[in-house]
């Protein structure tokens, strides 16, 4: 199930902006795909909701109540969706905008820079006279989710799976280390042995043709 807001508060576009982004990632991403689902962002649903997994797991404190991230995680939130930007390039960016309020970064943030999107349209969007692409979105962002859910169960079984056979060839690799080092020792053994029963046989041999 996922939460829709229907309006925004604020009495200018950067309050609703702030409204906005104080909504969790999960509501900032619906909001956004309902202002521009139509126009784009039908195709970018399965994108966005693998931002929103990101955001909840990167935010160590709130999870998925969450709805910003600090500097640091905001880098790591970049590395793992293999974007070249950096935090500050989004920052200038968004400044460049009319968006002042860049210390930490929510989602919406995040969004309308990669998307290049306005953003005084998208806090103005209409939520309640589109009922049907919203159900819509939710219906695919359901199926996304347990797609993902599928893939992120598959990743960690093929991962046990791959150490199980790892741990399972470096014990045999030290089972036959440990085999090949007693046979190394019984051979030592041995052939102590045979040298030594040779030198009391030559003692013994040199010694009768002494006594004769």
């Amino acid at each position: 199930f996922f939460y829709f807001i229907m309006s925004l508060s604020g009495s200018n576009d950067e309050q609703k902006l702030d409204s906005l982004s104080a909504q969790n990632y999960k509501a900032q991403a619906v909001w956004f795909l309902n202002a521009f689902w139509n126009s784009f962002a039908e195709k970018e649903a399965e994108t966005l909701w693998s931002y929103v997994q990101h955001c909840n797991e990167l935010d160590l404190q709130e999870k998925e109540n969450g709805n910003q991230l600090d500097e640091m995680m905001a880098h790591r939130f970049l590395e793992l969706i293999k974007s070249t930007l950096t935090v500050r390039e989004m920052r200038e960016g968004l400044r460049a905008v009319g968006i002042e309020k860049v210390k930490h970064v929510p989602l919406v943030n995040f969004l309308i820079f990669k998307y290049k999107v306005d953003w005084h349209k998208l806090v103005n969007a209409a939520q309640g006279d589109n009922q049907e692409e919203v159900e819509e979105a939710q219906r695919r962002l359901n199926e996304v989710m347990k797609a993902l859910e599928a893939v992120k169960q598959t990743a960690a079984a093929a991962a046990k799976a791959e150490v199980d056979a790892i741990n399972a060839e470096n014990a045999a690799r030290q089972a036959k280390e440990e085999l090949e080092e007693a046979l190394r020792q019984l051979h030592a053994e041995e052939e102590a042995y045979n040298k030594k029963k040779a030198d009391l046989e030559k003692k013994s041999q040199e010694g009768g043709v002494v006594s004769r």
